[in-house]
């Protein structure tokens, strides 16, 4: 099992308002450099969103929503601070409610 960290908002905050894209080009740089695996995902209308292991938390999110989803806390730690109206939060997958599949779509 896996524990991924995500932050999530509504598509349009995400993608259009906010400078994720240029946060995430240069993280996606900045690992080249180091030779370390992308570990990190941009997902538009995420289903796990959907999922009650989130125990209705992710209902605060306007739909379409979008989220970035990594293994790593640290970098969502990071983008929770730096975009600030997002909701944070965690999940294992698979679970019952959240097959490996589903996790990143």
């Amino acid at each position: 099992m896996t524990t991924y960290h995500f932050v999530a908002a509504s598509e349009r905050f995400l993608c259009e308002e906010e400078p994720l894209e240029e946060v995430l080009r240069e993280r996606v740089r900045n690992y080249g450099e180091q030779g370390k695996a992308i570990d990190f995902w941009l997902v538009r209308r995420p289903a796990f969103l959907e999922s009650s292991d989130l125990n209705g938390s992710a209902t605060a999110v306007a739909r379409p929503a979008a989220a970035v989803v990594s293994t790593d806390e640290k970098f969502i730690t990071f983008l929770k601070l730096r975009l600030e109206f997002v909701l944070q939060g965690r999940f294992d997958a698979p679970s019952e409610t959240i097959p490996e599949a589903l996790a990143t779509l």
